[in-house]
């Protein structure tokens, strides 16, 4: 027999956080733990002078670095260039929490509601992608810290109970290996006093390194002879006479006969892109290493990943080294969608998430975070990728992941090298390929309707989950959000 624990309505402090809180992360250094603990190494060379091409890819993340590895492992006369704005997996790819999942479509029930007769495919390539991935990790000899953990979604509040046994059916449905914890055996899998319940999702999921794991990308892109250049923004694009797209970045010019466009959240250089993306920054504390005193009071001894199950939701994860990650909740739009470095910082934000954590795991008060940063989120309205295609169907891309990028890039990536080069393939001939996610409206509506959604996800969160009115419309109109 299953037991489940009761609480008052609200898990979370509703006090403002306080000047400990802020002191766990006042002296965290202001960059991705990711990123910082990469071996240092010099950048690729800026472009300069002018160059020809087969193949232009455009940005240095995720996307463009399995695009390139792709293109030369189907034809390896193939001249690749790739051009990076700063130094390559700086972006998204080297600032998220490291959850690598099988799911194409931001979950089994987001699928469902968008790509419901397809998801039977959709769930085939997701499992074709993920263990694809490993074994190019295997190939390409990348070690990111891969952990085949699993991960676990985590009951705080009563009404999210009743979902649990629905979730797991789902996830049996489909051939995943999921299980209901009741209070007592998810708090025998990580010891904090929030958790009422939840599930253990086994199979589908992994975490990495993901900085080791863009970097690894980019070693191996090198590898294959690849031309990389980094601190080589482009600036714009046009078509030329003889057919070839010419990309200029303040240093140089790259003359290419196809180009592939994986720029994420930053501002996209074909325009009409600008209406399917919304830039929402997210952020994330890192913990000091743990003690052995520290590690056994949370256990936690299987290194699941976790996230609660809330709109407004926690992601955490431990590191090879014994540190904990703990990021998510808010989710922060500004007015026109503005991106850059300036917007790694937020202290209200730091705040919260300091708070939050030691509400989780009381019995770490006193730990210190050593690492502190936001990044952008390439959110479109069905939160998992899409694709188009521009000049004649020279330039394609591959944008709006959603936070869930770290494995689907991978397949967005062929699927952008196949629409490029006209190949027919069982993903380009699916409608989630084919078709566009709904349009965000322009400015300033844009951001009314952004911070509306967010308020009244934080409703639904106070209100036992229930979607009112605003929310059941976006429901209808198939622009369901969560935060």
């Amino acid at each position: 027999m299953m037991t489940y624990g009761v609480r008052v309505p609200s898990p979370w402090p509703q006090t403002e956080p306080s000047a400990a809180d802020r002191a766990a992360y006042a002296d965290a250094e202001p960059r991705p733990f990711w990123l910082a603990s990469l071996p240092e190494r010099a950048p690729h060379e800026p472009l300069t002078g002018t160059t020809d091409a087969d193949l232009c890819i455009i940005g240095g993340g995720y996307t463009g670095l399995w695009a390139a590895l792709a293109a030369k492992a189907q034809n390896p006369s193939r001249d690749v260039v790739l051009l990076e704005a700063t130094r390559c997996g700086n972006g998204a790819s080297g600032r998220n929490g490291g959850f690598l999942e099988a799911s194409l479509t931001h979950g089994l029930a987001n699928g469902l509601s968008r790509f419901g007769d397809e998801m039977d495919q959709l769930e085939r390539l997701g499992d074709e992608n993920f263990e694809g991935l490993r074994s190019d990790l295997i190939a390409h000899a990348i070690d990111c810290e891969y952990e085949a953990t699993g991960v676990l979604y985590v009951a705080l509040e009563p009404h999210e109970l009743a979902g649990l046994e629905e979730e797991v059916e789902l996830a049996r449905r489909f051939g995943h290996d999921a299980e209901v914890l009741d209070t007592d055996a998810i708090r025998a899998q990580v010891n904090s006093p929030m958790y009422l319940g939840g599930v253990w999702h086994r199979s589908g999921s992994a975490l990495v390194h993901p900085g080791r794991l863009a970097d690894g990308l980019r070693a191996a892109a090198d590898r294959a002879e690849i031309r990389i250049h980094e601190l080589s923004p482009v600036r714009s694009i046009r078509e030329a006479d003889s057919g070839t797209l010419t990309l200029s970045t303040e240093g140089g010019v790259v003359k290419a006969r196809k180009v592939l466009m994986a720029t994420s959240a930053y501002p996209p250089l074909v325009r009409a892109v600008r209406h399917y993306i919304a830039p929402v920054y997210d952020y994330a504390l890192m913990t000091e290493p743990l003690s052995a005193a520290q590690q056994k009071a949370i256990g936690w001894a299987n290194r699941q990943g976790i996230g609660d199950m809330a709109n407004q939701f926690h992601y955490y994860r431990q590191t090879a080294d014994g540190r904990i990650l703990y990021g998510g909740y808010d989710a922060v739009y500004r007015y026109g969608g503005e991106v850059g470095p300036h917007r790694d910082e937020d202290d209200a934000t730091f705040a919260k998430l300091s708070q939050h954590f030691f509400a989780t795991f009381p019995q770490l008060e006193g730990l210190r975070f050593s690492h502190r940063w936001g990044g952008a989120i390439d959110t479109c309205s069905r939160f998992s990728v899409f694709f188009g295609s521009a000049f004649g169907g020279r330039l394609v891309y591959a944008l709006g992941y959603t936070g869930l990028g770290v494995g689907a890039t991978r397949f967005g990536a062929r699927v952008a090298l196949d629409l490029l080069d006209g190949r027919s393939t069982e993903a380009t001939r699916l409608k989630m390929v084919r078709r566009r996610p709904l349009p965000f409206p322009p400015e300033p509506l844009r951001s009314g309707v952004i911070q509306l959604t967010r308020n009244r996800l934080a409703a639904a969160d106070r209100n036992e989950g229930r979607r009112g009115l605003w929310l059941r419309t976006l429901d209808r109109l198939g622009l369901g959000f969560d935060s």
